[in-house]
């Protein structure tokens, strides 16, 4: 087969009893038994195999050799005693003739056990991710990720779509995140930019007359971690469309996605197309979130004008929403844990009622709605309650209180029996995004989401608001998310391609075309010698294939993550440089953090 092996040790059978062959991989373990005889175990990337020691020299030769030590065997195949049906070599072993150190460990004792890897603290694991890498369960993940991209590769080829690789070294762009700036040797006090996504060169494809463009794009963004986000950088499906509009893009994904998640995923059961499109505002009233997972049943009620005047003083004045669960069976300490987590993921204090089995309201605000039966009654009657329900509410504005019910939706979902089905993989598109926001810090009109989504309407709306005649609040965007169980995989839009409609979308948040043209020329340039209609998205690679494989933390599926913060503790980066390399950059190093 190679050099050092004929097979792998996940490959002989039966039917290669008899045969000599050779085996290469790391000593996984020894397990000795008396008379000179020892059970080797032999690990490389595909199984397992059983090497019986049955020479005293052979014995003391491997007894010498520390565990993980990358050996070769020659030996014959022969069937097995006491057979292994858990393993597909379970029916052979092989006996040795030559035994061949080809990598000495040279420790005594491993960071961890390889096969109990993920049980260790998480640096030791990132400092020694390939030794990590030789657990079979870690390495899983990565062979399912590169079928994973394998398959996404074929399915976009087979829809029509060209593989266009774009550059790494780039301008540095206003996209939402903090850029990676590299510094430029030959133009002293000049930085290029990492991509936080190839957006401009996508959308400029499109204007060079490419008709339809995919790659499997690094992305780069210097944000915190998260448990479906990794820092520093991460992959996407990236692809974009010429003459097409939104339904065009979600007829090519829900083509291409749900097939792999079928094959590859952990539940082999995904949506079928057309995926259930959402309004961004009934998401948010109906869920609670603009992510919902639809694997639950849980849906959010708006009891405002019921509950405001009932004497709660949190409810007073405050928007009310209601989270009611049929058949719940959860303790007064079950309850009580979950509204402290709701509180801590989403920072605001949930409260609870619940149906006895009396159909009487009891325990937690239940005195201040039974203060007044016929509210209570209207209640019950508003939120169709059946005894043995409970329900959580969320007090506060209306994002506060939408937020908590959301955080609430989840928690419960996955608590109670009965409301969740876990075993499939829930898509849909949430739709109709609002163009602009009053911000939060600034109190100004900003844009909502991506400020280079075509406005619904186009121009006529853009100048409608620039007049007062109707409110930049209400403007739409033909923008786009692609959610699955609960995570956002994509955001995506139709792009606003029409250089006279760009510039007034950005006037209306204060910006003027010369603004436009400084911030991003290439695109403002290219798009006014005619450009084509275009949309795209690009889900993201990383939390697909973290879904596919029922991982919780996305770092699981990356085969060299960065840790929280940020940091690669395996190859110690960042790091210091030498000040030779400073001074050929023009680089002054003012303060020194504290390590």
């Amino acid at each position: 087969m190679t050099k050092y092996r004929t097979h792998t040790c996940g490959e002989l059978r039966l039917s290669h009893a008899g045969e000599t062959v050779t085996l290469a991989g790391w000593m996984e373990n020894l397990r000795e038994v008396g008379g000179g005889i020892g059970f080797l175990v032999l690990r490389d990337f595909y199984g397992i195999t059983q090497v019986v020691v049955e020479t005293e020299e052979f014995l003391q030769q491997v007894k010498a050799l520390n565990k993980e030590t990358t050996i070769a065997v020659t030996g014959t195949v022969r069937e097995r005693t006491n057979k292994n049906p858990k393993i597909p070599t379970g029916d052979i072993e092989v006996v040795p003739e030559k035994i061949q150190v080809l990598g000495r460990c040279r420790y005594n004792e491993l960071p961890f056990e390889i096969n109990f890897s993920r049980d260790a603290d998480e640096s030791q694991r990132l400092k020694y991710r390939y030794l990590d890498l030789r657990n079979p369960q870690v390495r899983d993940n990565i062979v399912l990720r590169s079928q994973v991209i394998a398959a996404l590769r074929h399915a976009m080829e087979e829809q029509g779509f060209m593989e266009i690789t774009t550059p790494i070294l780039t301008a540095s762009s206003p996209e939402g995140a903090r850029d990676y700036l590299v510094p430029s040797r030959k133009h002293p006090g000049k930085f290029y930019a990492l991509p936080q996504a190839p957006q401009q060169f996508k959308q400029l494809l499109m204007t060079a007359g490419i008709d339809r463009y995919f790659q499997i794009a690094p992305c780069f963004r210097d944000e915190d971690a998260r448990g479906d986000r990794s820092p520093g950088e991460f992959y996407q499906l990236d692809m974009e469309m010429a003459f097409a509009g939104q339904e065009d893009v979600f007829t090519v994904i829900e083509a291409v996605l749900p097939p792999v998640f079928a094959k590859y995923g952990k539940y082999h059961q995904a949506s079928a197309a057309p995926f259930r499109r959402i309004p961004y505002l009934q998401a948010m009233e109906e869920f609670g979130t603009d992510k919902p997972d639809l694997r639950i049943d849980l849906r959010v009620s708006e009891v405002t004008e019921l509950l405001s005047d009932c004497g709660f003083e949190p409810f007073a004045g405050k928007k009310i929403k209601a989270v009611p669960v049929s058949n719940c069976t959860l303790t007064r300490k079950a309850i009580d844990g979950i509204c402290a987590e709701i509180e801590v993921q989403a920072g605001q204090k949930p409260y609870w009622f619940k149906l006895d089995e009396n159909g009487e309201i009891a325990g937690g605000v239940a005195k201040f709605i039974n203060a007044d039966p016929a509210r209570a009654e209207k209640v019950k009657e508003a939120l169709g309650l059946a005894p043995n329900s409970l329900v959580l509410l969320s007090a506060g504005t209306r994002n506060e209180a939408n937020k908590t019910a959301g955080v609430a939706v989840k928690l419960l979902g996955a608590a109670c029996e009965g409301h969740m089905d876990k075993e499939k993989y829930e898509f849909c598109w949430i739709v109709d995004f609002p163009m602009y926001e009053i911000g939060e810090e600034s109190g100004e009109l900003e844009f909502c989401h991506n400020p280079f989504s075509m406005p619904a309407g186009g121009l006529e709306v853009l100048e409608q608001a620039e007049q007062g005649k109707i409110d930049p609040l209400s403007l739409l965007a033909e923008q786009y998310d692609l959610v699955c169980n609960g995570i956002e995989l994509s955001s995506g839009a139709v792009r606003n391609h029409d250089p006279e409609i760009m510039v007034k979308a950005f006037e209306l948040v204060g910006l003027g075309e010369e603004d436009v043209k400084k911030k991003f020329p290439a695109m403002y340039n290219a798009f006014c010698y005619g450009a084509p209609p275009h949309a795209g998205i690009a889900p993201g690679v990383d939390r697909m294939v973290m879904l596919l494989s029922g991982e919780a933390s996305i770092r699981e599926v990356i085969a060299f993550p960065m840790n929280k913060s940020a940091q690669d503790v395996m190859m110690n980066a960042p790091s210091a440089v030498e000040q030779s390399q400073l001074d050929e950059l023009h680089i002054v190093v003012t303060e020194q953090e504290e390590e």
